[in-house]
């Protein structure tokens, strides 16, 4: 039986109705009946080739919440009715020194869920059960869809590097910065959300922020210099970033989770003298994302989203390219 949903046919098209034969029933697949599915800025990329890897048609979203359907029957820990999270890894070899030492998402010849695949802009998306997280009983399947990439990707590096005493700072208020602010409060940590919206103010101090930087009040980000422990980017533009790391008290972490354009300009001395450094991070591992779905459902932590029906993914979409989702955009089949 095929699979209905909406595709892209072309770099920045309108999506289109497009089904597809999704073939038999791999042994460790699952078939999920989708039911919401989140719209990230990663599925723009990918819909307007941004990247240049889009193969087309192309059927994104990888924030997914639905009920399995099917089960292959090497499947464990998963029956049909079963309400689960995809994100964006679909499978991985679960062979090589990564996946056996619990970091999937590092591995080689790991799968994206819509890169090269259908996925879950769509009545259903198949993927390797392993993939498929059972979601808590607590957590609303709108509010947990983004969670599955947008959550986990600022939850790895805030359970890495922040502490119930840290003082950490998010660089934008936007799909993932919203969520940094609601992990950093929910670890114990001393919460100061950056932004260039004045008007985010009170929706930061909401999220869990204990101060508001507008960045563009010199004298503000002044008085910011060297008061954060961990400061957690998450724009896609390129920013001053020797300016940042004066942000940072020694021994600071600047943890870039946005996918930003430009280069990293930074001073070997600003590394060397203050004992700082910068990393990049991506989703995360298979038990990660099971605990921070329980770490979430537990402290109440949400997607803000704009619910709408499956078949206005274009009108979606086109808030997410423009920046105008207040936070995200969740797709629901109704």
């Amino acid at each position: 039986m095929s699979i209905k949903g909406f595709a892209a046919f072309g770099p920045g098209e309108k999506l289109k109705p497009f089904s597809y034969e999704p073939g038999l029933l791999g042994p460790h697949e699952v078939e999920v009946e989708v039911t919401h599915c989140g719209i990230c800025r990663s599925d723009v990329h990918l819909i307007d080739n941004d990247w240049g890897i889009t193969k087309y048609p192309a059927l994104c979203g990888h924030e997914i919440v639905g009920k399995v359907s099917a089960a292959g029957p090497e499947v464990k820990g998963l029956s049909k009715g079963d309400r689960v999270g995809i994100g964006w890894q679909a499978g991985s070899c679960l062979a090589c020194e990564w996946c056996v030492g619990g970091q999937e998402n590092r591995c080689a010849e790991q799968a994206a869920t819509c890169l090269g695949r259908p996925g879950g802009f769509a009545e259903a998306v198949r993927v390797d059960g392993r993939f498929a997280f059972p979601l808590p009983k607590g957590l609303e399947s709108h509010h947990a869809a983004p969670l599955l990439c947008g959550g986990i990707t600022v939850y790895t590096p805030l359970r890495a590097h922040a502490h119930p005493w840290s003082r950490v700072g998010v660089i934008g208020i936007g799909g993932l910065g919203h969520f940094a602010l609601q992990f950093a409060r929910a670890f114990g940590c001393e919460v100061t959300a950056f932004s260039s919206s004045k008007d985010k103010e009170g929706e930061a101090a909401g999220l869990g922020a204990h101060r508001f930087v507008p960045v563009s009040d010199a004298a503000a980000m002044k008085k910011a210099a060297g008061s954060l422990d961990l400061l957690v980017s998450t724009v896609h533009v390129d920013l001053d970033w020797e300016a940042w790391m004066r942000v940072l008290r020694p021994g600071g972490v600047l943890a870039l989770v946005g996918a930003t354009d430009g280069k990293l300009n930074i001073a070997a001395d600003t590394l060397l003298l203050g004992k700082k450094a910068v990393l990049g991070s991506t989703i995360g591992t298979r038990s990660a994302i099971r605990e921070m779905l329980e770490f979430a459902a537990r402290h109440a932590i949400k997607a803000r989203a704009e619910v709408v029906p499956m078949a206005q993914v274009n009108a979606a979409v086109d808030r997410v390219r423009q920046g105008k989702a207040r936070y995200r955009m969740v797709l629901e089949n109704r």
